[in-house]
């Protein structure tokens, strides 16, 4: 039964033809199976033809079946300037269709709920997302700018308080002294609101990025630029103990399959052969190559012999490199 004192919110992921598809059966799966008391609204969003897509990327008639069948229900919307030219900003668009005034979690499809979500004590008002993230942004030049400089520069672009933002118990020019999450997951009161700020800034630093950011790649790192300037605008911040469940026992963002097995809990791989092997959902999911593979055809636990998780490479790139030279990487 629902809890009773549980909070009722949107769960909104983006799914498409191809990969995401796939993943987003999985997601629904998992929340059925982890959190079944969950009470909000679990909803694809999917992009639609034209726009800044080529092609047709809604979800084939199988999947989108079996997403419904699942409890999910499929929302759609336009991308009009990111699309196939840069499909992170996918999320952005996305929340501009969604409910809204309803309090939402925006979470990536590549995302295995492993306990109750709907349990976790989210404060709505104060905006947060995943800190379950390395130092990829910006890249530091021998002569140029330094960490302060750049990220300044952002915050002075859109009149916020650079100050504030920081964590003082990094040393000046660490990477984790500035505000920088993972947009795998990140929440807030309103996704309208929050999507049309995430889209302001996101646009502004793409078309006329400050000075500072003139050696700075912001593919594929626009997003996560971003992000972080809308949670500071908006009343939020780095996120505390109480949502330490998230990237942990509640939900696991996973990356790619063959990194779920390599680096990740052996509840989070319980459910992931739980939720996957009903013969209904197995039908279409069998389809996905790395599915195929990994989960169907065993080669995850060859994956997960190769590595000791008490004591994992720091860097996820060796990780990788460890499985691709067994011959069972897959996307």
């Amino acid at each position: 039964m629902p809890d009773s004192n549980a909070q009722s919110f949107n769960i909104l992921a983006v799914g498409q033809a191809g990969r995401l598809g796939y993943e987003a059966v999985v997601l629904a799966a998992s929340l059925r199976a982890s959190d079944p008391g969950f009470a909000g609204r679990l909803i694809v969003m999917e992009p639609q033809s034209g726009g800044a897509w080529p092609g047709d990327p809604r979800l084939p008639g199988p999947i989108r079946a079996l997403i419904e069948r699942l409890g999910a229900e499929i929302l759609p919307f336009e991308a009009r300037h990111f699309g196939a030219a840069y499909p992170q900003g996918n999320k952005i668009e996305a929340l501009l269709a969604a409910p809204e005034d309803a309090p939402f979690l925006f979470v990536d499809t590549d995302t295995l709920v492993t306990g109750a979500l709907s349990a976790v004590p989210f404060d709505f008002a104060r905006p947060s997302a995943s800190m379950r993230r390395e130092g990829t942004w910006p890249g530091i030049e021998l002569y140029g700018p330094g960490y302060t400089a750049i990220w300044k520069s952002l915050y002075d672009r859109f009149g916020l308080d650079f100050g504030s933002s920081l964590d003082l118990a990094q040393p000046d020019e660490h990477w984790e002294r500035y505000l920088y999450f993972n947009a795998g997951w990140f929440f807030g009161p309103c996704p309208r609101a929050f999507g049309q700020r995430f889209l302001d800034y996101a646009l502004s630093i793409r078309d006329d990025p400050p000075e500072e950011l003139v050696c700075q790649s912001l593919d594929p790192w626009l997003d996560q630029v971003a992000l972080p300037l809308v949670i500071h605008a908006l009343g939020g911040g780095r996120p505390g103990p109480a949502l330490a469940g998230l990237d942990g026992a509640v939900t696991c963002h996973y990356r790619t399959f063959p990194l779920l097995y390599a680096r990740e809990s052996d509840r989070a791989v319980a459910v992931l052969e739980e939720v996957t092997a009903p013969n209904w959902v197995k039908k279409v999911l069998k389809e996905h190559e790395p599915l195929k593979k990994i989960v169907y055809q065993g080669k995850g636990a060859q994956v997960r012999a190769l590595f000791d998780r008490s004591d994992l490479p720091r860097r996820e790139q060796v990780i990788r490199n460890t499985i691709k030279r067994a011959g069972l990487w897959t996307r």
